[in-house]
């Protein structure tokens, strides 16, 4: 009871802290507008060297598809309504090796299985065995949505949104959506969501 508590709490901590870093983001999005602006004002219309006009437009145009790219791998995904049914391992060619139905779960742990430790999804005889931990990860199911959280410290979990070009590494003890699509990494071991 008192560990769920704490999950419950750090969920809520969480939660309110993507809320407060989301309204940072806001005002510097407004910042770089009220930016912006200004600097095409007074280049374009009030100043007269065409030098100047080219060169700075010129880094204009790429600073602000710089930023176009940041914003777009950051923006939160809609979640999907296909419901997860299992895990596939890939290996280093996206070839399905081995699968895990989870469907019907709750709860799993994704590591290596010993005598002493059994695991949920056991990546045991994977390329990068030596990378994981016994238990590396845990996913959770909660009101029918799905949940991965890193519990190692060392060889940390990656997950790459189905949408987006680049993966993101998860921060160890803090739960993260996962959807029908996207590739879970643990250490260097890619798992496709489905």
């Amino acid at each position: 009871m008192k560990d769920e508590k704490v999950s419950i709490s750090a969920y809520t901590k969480n939660k309110r802290n993507q809320k407060r870093n989301q309204k940072i983001v806001k005002s510097i999005d407004i910042a770089i507008v009220v930016i912006a602006c200004f600097f095409i004002f007074f280049v374009f219309i009030i100043g007269e060297n065409m030098l100047l006009k080219v060169i700075l437009g010129s880094i204009f145009v790429i600073v602000m598809c710089i930023y176009g790219v940041i914003l777009y791998e950051t923006r939160p995904v809609t979640s999907s309504n296909t419901k997860i049914r299992k895990i596939v391992l890939l290996n280093n060619q996206g070839d399905e090796i081995d699968e895990w139905i989870i469907e019907d779960e709750t709860a799993l742990i994704i590591g290596k299985s010993s005598q002493d430790n059994n695991v949920d999804i056991d990546l045991t005889g994977t390329d990068y065995e030596s990378l994981i931990s016994l238990e590396h990860a845990v996913l959770n199911c909660v009101s029918g949505k799905w949940y991965i959280e890193d519990i190692d410290a060392i060889n940390s979990v990656g997950i790459k949104k189905a949408n987006k070009l680049m993966k993101n590494q998860l921060s160890e003890g803090s739960p993260h959506p996962i959807s029908s699509g996207d590739t879970i990494y643990i250490a260097n071991t890619r798992m496709l969501v489905k």
